[in-house]
Order: C-alpha cells, then structure tokens, then sequence
C-alpha cells in the first residue's frame, strides 16, 4: 500500500490520459513512487496463464539522459542529415523530461509457455503483446493520477543492442516501448480529443 495517495481516481485518471510532448525534467513524485507505480504495474498487471512475460526497466536522471543519448547516436548514423535534424527535435524534447521506462517481453517465457500449452501454441505472441500493452496502460495511467505527462515512443529495434549492453538487458528480453514521462510544461498534444459514436463501438445484452 502506498503511503502516497495519488492526486486523482484511477478512473479519472483514465479519461484524462492524453500525450504529452512538452516536458521538464522535475517530478510531481519522489523516485520512489515512480518505482512503486511500476513495481505494481509488473506484480499485478494480468497476463495470460499467468505467464508473465513483460519486463521493464527504468531510467531516472542521468541514465535517463543517456539512453537518449544512444538514440541520437544511432539515429545519425542510419538517417540523411535533413531526417536527422528532423528527428533530432522530437529527441531532444524527449531528453528534456525527468525519465523513460522501457517496455520488454521475455522470449524465453513466451516460448516455456508455447511449449508448456500446446494447443495454443500460436496465441501466445499475440497474448504477449495484449499484456504489454495493459502494462503501457496501467503505467501511463498511474503516471497521469500524479500528475506526470507522458508520452510514448517506439525507437526499436535500432536501439535494440545499445540498450541491452549499455543496461545490461538479457537479450531475450524484446523491447516493445519507450514511455518518457516528466512534470508538463503545457497542456496534452490533442487537448480536446475526439470520439467516434460509443453506440458504434459496444454493444450491451441482458441489462437489467
């Protein structure tokens, strides 16, 4: 249990959840919080069988700065200049903010598990990806109920084997994600966001 209550409802939380690009590098939150956010994220986000194939690893402070670093450096190497200067704003702005949690999936788990259920040998990458992606949520969410902006990035697999030796990730490990996060400097990228008809989207049978 927390000692920390977060400034608003995970439900809140949910429906105010937007993008954030323009960020500090100060927290709303202690270290602490953060890497209880993610702990929690990892203990008791579901998979399926319990597998439990997601992994993450998180980059505060300097750490944060240099993985950022190794993006700029490998980024320079594989585009044209004009890309490069392009590309370069969005990682600088990156760079700015307070840290970066890496999303992964372990291979070896979701392999033991194919192996392990045979009948669904085939779902397993696609399940493995589903749990990930409720990860990225729960992380993001609970990062918006302290008052964090966020964003996320998708950087791999370029930055695949910098990341592993500069962090000493097991190469088993898939990066999925980038989520960058740090206290806003101004509103969400899409402040007024736009939704298609829910009537569209759900159905409901057998309400009371």
């Amino acid at each position: 249990m927390s000692s920390l209550a977060p400034t608003k409802s995970f439900a809140d939380a949910t429906k105010d959840r937007r993008t954030y690009y323009a960020l500090s590098n100060e927290s709303t939150v202690p270290d602490a919080r953060i890497h209880e956010i993610v702990k929690d994220a990892i203990l008791h986000t579901p998979s399926a069988f319990n597998s439990q194939t997601s992994r993450a690893v998180v980059l505060l402070g300097q750490e944060h700065v240099k993985m950022w670093d190794i993006t700029v450096e490998v980024y320079k190497q594989q585009l044209p200049e004009e890309k490069f200067n392009q590309a370069n704003k969005r990682f600088q702005g990156f760079r700015a903010g307070y840290g970066t949690i890496l999303f992964y999936e372990d291979t070896d788990t979701v392999r033991e598990f194919q192996d392990k259920f045979k009948t669904y040998e085939d779902k397993f990458p696609g399940w493995s990806e589903q749990t990930n992606g409720m990860h990225q949520f729960v992380v993001w969410t609970a990062l918006e109920a302290e008052g964090l902006g966020v964003n996320l990035q998708h950087y791999n697999p370029l930055i695949d084997v910098r990341l592993e030796t500069e962090f000493k990730v097991p190469p088993t490990w898939n990066l999925k994600a980038q989520m960058v996060f740090g206290k806003p400097t101004s509103g969400p990228a899409v402040p007024n966001k736009e939704f298609k008809p829910v009537e569209e989207r759900m159905k409901v049978f057998g309400a009371k």
